[in-house]
């Protein structure tokens, strides 16, 4: 199997600038930050794709605004990796995809405590409260609730908070922060869900740290991994797996 060499990519972490993991002439691929959206919204903020569009067009001097197709969404307090397309027939290539089950993702989530079991996979029922925008998680069938899956595994653990991995198995509406405070391993900042107090930086403890699939168009296999937020308690964990 090939696989995608990313040192050929060309990451720009400078303020003001999007951070770019990856990108080709069908796919880019980067690192959202904590705050910004990936698609309009009621807010009326400016989404990353038009904030992308716009940063296409002026580094490469094309007329009028550049494609930037959504493929996938990431809550507004979270962080880390985003696919999306510079072309509409990737686009619906990468749609088929994520439908298909051919994205691998994982998060990875600092929790308060730790878990019961070290390791193991989640079954809820989410059901989305539109007004409050959170989800409800029950442990039967429900009527207009949704059937959410997803692994864990505990990573490193300090006295306080844990470092979970987290592969996701369905995608639901705020799944893995609902998931996770149904079994008491509420993420840190994440008031929504439980948390006593939020982050200075407004997000909450879960990056998506890795996307991995075959590319829908060159077949070769894409794996991009996104940095830990450059902050204290987030370095700790990193270089306790070391």
């Amino acid at each position: 199997m090939l696989k995608a060499d990313l040192s050929l990519t060309t990451p720009n972490s400078t303020s003001g600038n999007p951070e770019i993991l990856y990108e080709d002439n069908h796919l880019l691929i980067v690192n959202k930050r904590v705050g910004e959206i990936v698609q309009g919204d009621k807010t009326g903020d400016k989404p990353l794709s038009d904030i992308l569009s716009d940063y296409i067009a002026q580094r490469d001097s094309k007329p009028g605004r550049a494609y930037i197709g959504v493929t996938h969404r990431l809550d507004r307090p979270v962080s880390g990796v985003t696919i999306f397309t510079k072309t509409s027939k990737a686009l619906e290539r990468m749609n088929e995809l994520f439908r298909s089950g051919g994205v691998s993702k994982k998060y990875w989530a600092i929790i308060a405590g730790a878990p019961a079991d070290e390791s193991g996979e989640l079954i809820h029922y989410l059901k989305k409260n539109e007004e409050k925008n959170r989800s409800y998680a029950y442990n039967y069938p429900k009527v207009g609730a949704k059937e959410a899956r997803l692994k864990y595994r505990l990573l490193t653990k300090g006295e306080r908070y844990s470092l979970l991995e987290v592969e996701l198995l369905t995608g639901r509406h705020h799944q893995i922060r609902c998931q996770l405070a149904e079994i008491g391993c509420v993420i840190k900042g994440d008031l929504k869900y439980g948390a006593p107090r939020s982050n200075r930086d407004g997000g909450i403890s879960l990056l998506a740290r890795n996307i991995r699939f075959i590319h829908p168009v060159s077949k070769i296999e894409i794996d991009v991994t996104a940095p830990v937020p450059d902050e204290t308690l987030w370095k700790f964990f990193e270089q306790s797996l070391k």
